[in-house]
């Protein structure tokens, strides 16, 4: 572990997502840590990862996330991506120096919230297929019906909807029916929101699938594990949280009211 990374206050905390659904994660830490300086990372160049292959994920977000330790000197990195997570969580460690907190499915708090037994997740193809998941249900809800659902089409409408467009809510109909329609999906009475993204379609989710269905996604566990981690810690904003992001400037710019608005006011390219 870099001995900078401590004992510089201004030392910042690293969140890197595909996209804006980190947004949801970096909030809650906000909330946790508000004096602790933040850099958010959107790889909108590699949008999604969720069809690409493990590999090319993994040496994807390790390359990146090296990369950035290096420029940024963070004191610690976040993947706010469940795909990343559980994919590359492991090598990433490995590269990196400094500790790497990973986002991965809230199967263990979802296994305790559910009365039926029954638990729905949505995901990307990339997540719900991962070894990963099976040993988070093996180890918390091996007594429980666990139904994996992908929803890759829900990336993009929670992009859309963070700028100010219209929800399809004929992909959120979609997702919900594939979660009914599973062996058990009736019984379904909390759901796992196995995405960074998925959390800013909440109130779409919970309109079309009714009744006393519960959701509950990983960003304030992820935000109080950073927490814990860097617990003695002294934090000094000494330069505002900022922005990058791998794809064009122009395109990120038009996000600069969303980004404001979770206190973001410098935006750059990586």
């Amino acid at each position: 572990m870099r001995d900078t990374a401590i004992s510089d206050p201004s030392a910042p905390i690293l969140l890197l997502d595909t996209g804006v659904g980190g947004l949801t994660v970096l909030a809650e830490v906000r909330k946790a840590l508000p004096d602790a300086r933040l850099i958010y990372a959107a790889d909108m160049a590699g949008i999604p990862y969720g069809t690409k292959t493990e590999a090319e994920v993994a040496a994807r977000v390790a390359g990146l996330l090296g990369r950035m330790s290096e420029r940024y000197k963070p004191r610690l990195a976040c993947i706010a991506c469940n795909t990343a997570s559980t994919i590359a969580l492991g090598m990433v460690r490995e590269v990196l120096e400094i500790p790497v907190v990973g986002t991965v499915p809230a199967i263990k708090p979802a296994a305790a919230m559910t009365q039926t037994g029954t638990i729905g997740l949505l995901g990307t193809a990339g997540t719900i297929r991962q070894a990963y998941v099976d040993n988070l249900e093996a180890d918390f809800a091996s007594d429980k019906r666990l139904i994996r659902v992908a929803a890759p089409d829900l990336v993009n409408v929670a992009e859309a909807k963070l700028r100010g467009r219209a929800v399809d809510m004929s992909v959120i109909e979609r997702a919900v029916a594939a979660l009914r329609r599973a062996d058990g999906g009736a019984d379904i009475d909390t759901v796992v929101l196995a995405c960074t993204h998925f959390p800013l379609l909440k109130s779409e989710l919970a309109e079309v699938i009714g009744g006393e269905v519960q959701f509950i996604d990983g960003a304030a566990g992820i935000a109080q594990r950073i927490v814990h981690l860097t617990k003695n810690q002294e934090f000094r904003k000494l330069n505002n949280n900022l922005a990058v992001t791998t794809g064009t400037l122009d395109e990120f710019e038009n996000l600069a009211p969303v980004l404001s608005n979770h206190g973001i006011d410098q935006i750059d390219r990586f």
